[in-house]
Order: C-alpha cells, then sequence, then structure tokens
C-alpha cells in the first residue's frame, strides 16, 4: 500500500451497502461461519467483484485498533482529580498510558493528549470510549490516530 494514501474514520450508516456487506463476509471468513468467499457472499447477497473491490480498503474500526497504539484528544472541565479519575478508567480497562500531554488550564478548561498501548485492554476501544464521554467532566473525546 502507498504511504500517501489517506485514512477516514466514517460512521457506518452513511457506507455504501457494498461495504457493509464486504465487512460482513471479512467477519464470517474469519470467525469461520463460510468455507470460502463464493459461499460467504452468496450468504450475504454481494458480488464477489464487489468483495475484490473493497476487501482491502474496508476494515471495522476494531480492527484498526487492534494495532496495539492509540492516541487520545480530550478536552476537560479544569477541576480537581479530573485527570486522575480519567486515567482511573484508563487503567481499569487495561490501557497503560505511554504518554500524557496536558494544556495549562485557560477559561476553565484543558487540552489532554493520552497516548495508550491497547494490547493488554480488557474492553473493546470503542467501549472505553463510551465509557469516557460518561465522565461528567469530559466535554470531548477524540482519535487521533492509531499504529502498530
Amino acid at each position: 500500500m502507498k504511504a500517501d494514501k489517506k485514512f477516514y474514520l466514517v460512521r457506518e450508516d452513511v457506507l455504501p451497502e457494498a461495504m457493509k456487506k464486504t465487512i460482513e463476509v471479512k467477519d464470517m471468513l474469519e470467525r469461520g461461519k463460510a468455507e470460502s468467499i463464493a459461499i460467504a457472499t452468496q450468504m450475504v447477497d454481494l458480488s464477489r467483484s464487489a468483495y475484490y473491490k473493497y476487501k482491502d480498503t474496508v476494515f471495522p474500526f476494531s480492527t484498526i485498533t487492534k494495532e496495539k497504539l492509540i492516541s487520545l484528544f480530550f478536552h476537560l472541565e479544569d477541576r480537581s482529580g479530573t485527570l486522575s479519575k480519567l486515567l482511573g478508567v484508563v487503567a481499569s480497562s487495561g490501557g497503560n498510558v505511554l504518554t500524557i500531554h496536558q494544556t495549562i488550564p485557560l477559561q476553565g478548561r484543558a487540552n489532554v493528549t493520552l497516548s495508550l498501548n491497547t494490547s493488554n485492554m480488557t474492553v473493546e476501544i470503542d467501549h472505553l470510549l463510551a465509557d469516557l464521554k460518561k465522565l461528567e467532566f469530559v466535554e470531548k473525546v477524540e482519535v487521533l490516530g492509531t499504529g502498530a
């Protein structure tokens, strides 16, 4: 794959049906629910040509995040103990914090960037993100990037 390719995180509901079905076929093959590409594409009513067109270009978010490293950006209210509570949620998920960068709080808000090793996480990354978004002092959570 060329290094100049751009990647985007896209919500499932805006994907064309063929891309969604391609992901479904790949999942069926990985889990052993179908013995071949031909059988799996037939099961989901997808042409094999459409499967081959998209198979190397669409991936579930959980597959990408299995690459072990992820960088998260937070916009937090500046309250005593917020960073400690945030790190507690990350630790309870099995995430290992590699780096922390926090800006000086201005107007009651601070930005925090965390780089995590996710290889020992006990929950899926989307579950962790949902738990972090539930924290009352978290105003924003974004995935900045993932890598191996």
